[in-house]
């Protein structure tokens, strides 16, 4: 049994509320490569959120890469002067853009999106093969 669209968008708005609360208390809570790290990771998975949000029954095979194309897209922005000079001006596009590049962050966006990756590879797996009542 496959879940309704509408509860498929509230558990994706859910889990991205939660990996952002969890980012946002590491960042509080710790201080260098793990508040970094951690970070990167969080938001590849808040991104696999978004894009599960906006095309519920999508494949995680265009999910996982779909959502790493478009980190890496937003990280090698920030080789240009825009998300640093929209960053100047608004928290939020801060928080939307990023501010500055950084190669570190490039590897560790993939590692939230597996996670989610194989969730989502799971979750579809086992509901595409249920069991066939016994006719005899």
């Amino acid at each position: 049994m496959s879940l309704p669209v509408r509860w498929i968008r509230l558990l994706t708005v859910l889990l991205a509320v939660v990996f952002a609360a969890a980012a946002y208390t590491i960042r509080a809570v710790l201080d260098g490569p793990i508040e970094q790290y951690s970070g990167a990771a969080l938001s590849g998975a808040i991104v696999y959120t978004i894009v599960i949000f906006i095309r519920p029954r999508i494949s995680p095979l265009i999910a996982g890469p779909v959502s790493v194309a478009y980190c890496w897209l937003i990280e090698f922005a920030q080789l240009t002067p825009v998300p640093a000079a929209l960053s100047g001006h608004s928290w939020f596009a801060r928080q939307l853009v990023g501010a500055q590049f950084d190669l570190v962050d490039v590897a560790w966006y993939p590692v939230g999106v597996i996670a989610l990756f194989a969730v989502h590879w799971y979750l579809r797996a086992r509901t595409r093969t249920r069991p066939q009542p016994d006719v005899r």
